[in-house]
């Protein structure tokens, strides 16, 4: 066979059409070798700007946890392993994701219920909705969580949670399962006993790590991983910083007044792929217009307001979940003093020199 491409250009309609059915012929011919033409589909795989499939969407929490508790009539924390209910965003259908690289879901533990004890390649934050008084423990010490709080659950460290309050226990789960999905890295464990034993008193780490402040030098009881000492940022602690912060000066006019939790390890993210911050906004404040490439989730922890996505309203109250996908400006409007957690995968965006914002003039 000659294998010496024909260098004939078709000119005119019906030269036009002998090119495309060769072509049509040749995609044809290659398709059981699993081998395809870029050129049709390059435009689709190197955009201009970011094309997230991701919609922006607000989960009421109201309703949401309605269904919740309505679940924990039906099935255990025990049998369900987590008993949580997937935050999917509507533009990924069948993806268990809330942006193409996170997952968000909330998760019950009822009175006197243990949600048993794993450890995986996920990394997981817990930003605490709902209850008082269970816990979360990480490595055989407990946080107590209390509303508001943020609780890591660092990558392949044992956790398991309990309640041990007369109150049922509600949190938002965020995690980069998508992330370790996409690379196919997914391990998992289960401890044969439900829960683990307490080994360290708890708070411990808090007390260690979280003022600013580390060992001086390498003890025994260091157990912590160097490069994740901390897991527990409770709310009296970050709401203090940031209500100073919001006195000492004027708002930035994009974003407010925002705080990012980082690791007192190295000053960086709170873990490798998630970035985690909080906002403040005065009553009667309006950001102008920024847009980013992380996708990003956010609770509102206080007030209420008004969050405009690509100039689309979503009316925001105490404990609604809303996110903002990849490169969609966003607006808030602060009816009163308005408050919000947010994560992110910026985090892993930066490691990766993928990350840009774009403040806009409105």
């Amino acid at each position: 066979m000659d294998s010496t491409p024909n260098k004939t250009s078709p000119t005119g309609p019906s030269g036009a059409n002998t090119q495309q059915a060769q072509l049509k012929a040749l995609y044809a011919e290659m398709q059981p070798h699993s081998l395809y033409p870029l050129w049709e589909v390059l435009h689709a795989l190197v955009t201009p700007t970011p094309r997230s499939p991701a919609q922006a969407h607000l989960w009421a929490y109201a309703p949401a946890r309605g269904y919740l508790l309505r679940a924990g009539d039906l099935i255990s924390a025990e049998q369900a392993e987590r008993r949580v209910l997937i935050l999917e965003n509507p533009g990924l259908a069948g993806s268990s994701a809330i942006v193409p690289s996170l997952y968000a879901g909330l998760q019950l533990i009822l009175p006197g219920e243990v949600a048993p004890c794993h450890r995986h390649t996920q990394c997981a934050l817990r930003f605490v909705l709902e209850g008082d008084g269970a816990f979360t423990a990480v490595d055989g010490e407990k946080a107590v969580m209390r509303p508001f709080d943020l609780v890591l659950t660092p990558n392949w460290q044992w956790h398991d949670h309990g309640n041990a309050s007369g109150r049922p226990m509600i949190w938002l789960d965020g995690l980069d399962i998508p992330t370790v999905r996409f690379y196919g890295a997914s391990f998992a464990e289960r401890l044969p006993q439900p829960a683990q034993s307490e080994t360290i008193p708890a708070g411990d780490s808090l007390h260690r790590y979280g003022r600013n402040l580390r060992p001086f030098r390498a003890t025994a009881a260091d157990r912590r991983p160097a490069q994740q000492p901390l897991f527990h940022y409770p709310y009296a602690e970050w709401r203090e910083s940031l209500l100073a912060l919001a006195a000492a000066e004027a708002p930035d006019p994009h974003l407010g007044h925002a705080l990012e939790f980082v690791n007192p390890a190295d000053g960086g993210p709170v873990m490798p792929t998630i970035a985690a911050q909080v906002r403040h906004l005065p009553a009667g404040f309006t950001t102008l217009a920024r847009r980013s490439t992380d996708g990003s989730v956010f609770v509102v922890v206080e007030g209420r307001g008004m969050a405009l996505v690509e100039g689309r309203e979503f009316a925001l109250a105490e404990r609604d979940l809303l996110v903002v996908p990849s490169w969609q400006a966003l607006q808030l409007q602060a009816e009163n003093r308005l408050i919000l957690f947010g994560y992110s995968d910026k985090a892993a965006q930066e490691k990766l020199g993928l990350w840009r914002e774009e403040r806009l003039a409105r």
